[in-house]
């Protein structure tokens, strides 16, 4: 009997001290911290909830498309064919990584983030009138999972989304993740009606039923595309909407070349511009429209975490795999001389892959990153330990005599000569050459002047300019030597950091340079698994911007510290902006102001 007690009492102690996950119930997410905005909000503050709805902005973008499936495995997707449905929740524009419920209407979870179980809102409805049931949920995630991109069908393995009821879907991970669990928590909800009876890898020849504030209403291939508010959009006054998509259509234009693309806009052909070329900025923004004030012309600063342009090599072509030949091939591009000499001395250049926030690496390893780094210090660059990185200086004279000089010793270094004024193999004779790829339309002033640099090295730098389709297609194929690519801004850590840096990821275009490397994997790993522990994210997110600014897998090239932006004086805007982007779901058609331009500019 005394046993029996004793086994008894110690079976208590076993399960109170394994306690069980508490569940949890709740309206909004937050990654870092607490949400900004609480259970009663009535809308965001960077919108006017009372602003009129009406009118027309008409916007232009550089290339071309081809189809209206913004998932597709091949093809060039049209402009904003990513925002065409609901998600179960969204984010705001003024705070980092916080969800607030759009299709859902709140969410039951245990405080390990193993499973969520999401109620629907019963008024959630698709463009055709259908409601949005759960199973329209567990069937997009399914469709991802057996038609999207390999990336997705990684990251989310083993996790399973079901309908348990008409409007509560459950999603049960592999194992817990907060992150996880968020990231799907933004996945587009896509009518089971329509998509079964198409592929999710297939472009589209027609637009989709959909289910956001805005259906494609008119295009033509290659030239436009039409897009016309939803007047009966069922979320329109939910918290998160109101104020927002004020604007009765929204078209794009196309144009193949930026240096058309702005003439048409002083002339009129669309109403809104957000410029990146200094140059234009500083010389062409002039004219009979500027001086009667019809087009007006603000720069915004930029409060948060910003766009990077860089130059990535494709580390897995063995010219580039050595990094002494990569630091080699930075030090050629003299960005002091043409940000004086082409750009206005309006570019800054990056310094980090977490520029403009706290966790960029911008002083020596502290205690807690020496501590994560050492075990690795064997695959590490020594001068990571004992410098400060900065991409190199120049006198921007012209004249970069210095850096050519010490590119030259890290040539020698890794094996390379000149001979006959050509840089080859010191082992195989090979010269030293290579090809960047350029999309058609940009702004390539740089460019001669970084092969006029990579010549005095007797490099040769052949140019090649593709049109956005193919470029598309040679990304998916890396098939590229070096090309510039776009390096959104990131506000913190994020889980993203794995599939545009691990080597699991090497196959998708996002790992652009194609790296792959076990420390490189390790820290995007370990981000991942401490998303949301901010004290840890800092220490992690310095430790991977230095392992990755030392390994020079691409070249920095500029950004801007301000938004350049002009428009035809039509619209209004609330006073307040949101501080991750220019907010333009926000702005309205303003009658009064339309009235004092031209009839045909209204």
């Amino acid at each position: 009997m005394l046993l029996r007690c004793l086994a008894a009492c110690l079976l208590v102690i076993a399960n109170l001290s394994y306690a069980a996950p508490k569940i949890e119930e709740s309206y909004s997410f937050a990654v870092l911290g607490e949400p900004k905005y609480a259970v009663d909000f009535t809308h965001f503050d960077y919108v006017n909830p009372v602003a009129p709805k009406g009118g027309s902005m008409t916007l232009a973008t550089i290339g071309t498309f081809d189809n209206f499936n913004r998932f597709a495995l091949r093809g060039n997707p049209g402009i904003r064919t990513d925002s065409l449905y609901d998600s179960l929740f969204t984010t705001s524009d003024d705070e980092p990584g916080s969800y607030y419920p759009l299709i859902a209407e709140k969410a039951r979870y245990p405080d390990n983030f193993a499973w969520a179980e999401i109620a629907i809102n019963p008024e959630a409805r698709f463009q055709d009138g259908s409601p949005v049931r759960a199973s329209d949920v567990a069937f997009t995630f399914h469709k991802f999972m057996t038609e999207g991109v390999p990336q997705f069908r990684l990251y989310y393995k083993g996790v399973k989304v079901k309908a348990i009821s008409p409007l509560t879907v459950r999603i049960e991970l592999a194992s817990p993740s907060k992150d996880m669990l968020l990231g799907l928590l933004t996945l587009p909800v896509m009518p089971e009606s329509f998509w079964k009876n198409h592929k999710l890898s297939d472009p589209l020849s027609t637009p989709p039923l959909s289910g956001g504030p805005y259906k494609i209403t008119a295009w033509k291939m290659g030239q436009y595309i039409v897009y016309s508010r939803v007047k009966n959009y069922w979320a329109a006054n939910l918290p998160v909407n109101r104020g927002r998509f004020n604007f009765d259509t929204l078209r794009y234009d196309y144009y193949l070349d930026d240096n058309v693309a702005f003439e048409a806009f002083k002339a009129g052909a669309y109403d809104f511009r957000s410029e990146s070329s200094p140059k234009n900025w500083a010389t062409r923004y002039t004219g009979t429209n500027f001086d009667k004030h019809y087009i007006r012309k603000e720069s915004w600063p930029n409060q948060g975490a910003v766009d990077t342009q860089w130059l990535a090599f494709n580390i897995q072509r063995p010219i580039f795999s050595d990094r002494r030949v990569r630091e080699a091939i930075g030090l050629a591009f003299d960005f002091n001389w043409l940000n004086k000499a082409l750009f206005y001395g309006a570019y800054r250049r990056p310094d980090s892959y977490f520029e403009n926030t706290e966790y960029a690496a911008r002083n020596y390893p502290d205690a807690s990153e020496l501590t994560l780094l050492a075990p690795m210090k064997a695959q590490l660059p020594p001068d990571l330990f004992t410098h400060i990185w900065h991409p190199a200086q120049s006198q921007g004279d012209g004249f970069d005599r210095a850096n050519l000089l010490k590119a030259m010793a890290l040539l020698k270094d890794a094996g390379w000569e000149i001979r006959n004024q050509q840089l080859v193999n010191t082992k195989t004779g090979e010269p030293f050459r290579f090809e960047l790829l350029l999309g058609n339309g940009g702004n390539d002033q740089w460019v001669l002047p970084f092969q006029h640099n990579l010549r005095r090295l007797g490099i040769a730098m052949s140019i090649r300019q593709v049109d956005n389709s193919q470029l598309t297609n040679r990304l998916r194929k890396r098939d590229f030597d070096m090309l510039p690519s776009h390096y959104q801004a990131m506000p913190w850590p994020s889980s993203d950091l794995q599939i545009l840096w691990a080597s699991q990821y090497i196959d998708s275009t996002w790992n652009r340079p194609g790296v792959a490397n076990p420390v490189v994997d390790k820290l995007t790993a370990d981000i991942v698994a401490h998303q949301g522990d901010k004290t840890a994210l800092v220490t992690l997110g310095r430790a991977l911007d230095r392992v990755l600014t030392w390994n020079y897998y691409m070249i920095p090239m500029w950004y801007m510290p301000t938004r350049q932006l002009a428009w035809w004086d039509k619209f209004s805007h609330p006073e307040i902006q949101p501080v991750y982007s220019v907010g333009l779901d926000s702005w309205w058609y303003d009658v009064n102001k339309a009235a004092s331009l031209p009839a045909q500019r209204r």
